[in-house]
């Protein structure tokens, strides 16, 4: 049974500010932000903090080939992380519940990027791993945008999907 964190995780409670500013209009400062997190926390840092801050970096990039290698760092990160760790985080997460977005994101950059190849094999995990949503408002809004990404794969388009996350300043 996992135990309850000691306190509150100060990087998390960071990442989610800087996620925070930079969906209401402050792109570029959440970036700073986030980025000063990335040195901060290392390469070799905790997995679930290296997956957030990745994960959530990726968004803040008009360029996929940037955030391709922000989407591709979460995926890395979230392949060490130890579902303890996420449940010491949160009860009610589960790194399974993860892989769909992680996926997802992976499968537009590419798609936006013309590698519709790659994009197919993560739209496709993505697919696999949506079993693992939850029947709530957060797995229809993924499980929508998984129907897009796919629609978008299938007519070869490349253009950036209107509700695609990203920096909106």
């Amino acid at each position: 049974m996992p135990t309850a964190p000691a306190g509150p995780d100060p990087t998390m409670e960071a990442i989610g500010q800087a996620v925070t500013e930079g969906r209401t209009g402050n792109a570029l400062s959440a970036r700073r932000k986030l980025l000063n997190l990335w040195s901060a926390t290392g390469v070799t840092g905790d997995p679930l903090h290296r997956c957030s801050l990745a994960h959530y970096l990726a968004d803040l990039y008009e360029d996929p080939a940037q955030a391709l290698a922000w989407d591709v760092r979460a995926l890395e990160a979230a392949d060490a992380v130890t579902e303890q760790r996420v449940q010491e985080h949160h009860a009610g997460l589960h790194i399974a519940g993860f892989y769909p977005s992680l996926h997802l994101n992976l499968a537009d950059d590419y798609r936006r990027l013309g590698s519709f190849d790659a994009a197919t094999e993560h739209i496709d995990a993505a697919k696999e791993q949506a079993l693992n949503l939850p029947q709530d408002a957060y797995g229809a809004l993924l499980r929508t945008a998984l129907d897009e990404v796919a629609e978008a794969i299938s007519r070869r388009d490349i253009t950036k999907r209107p509700s695609a996350p990203g920096p909106t300043a």
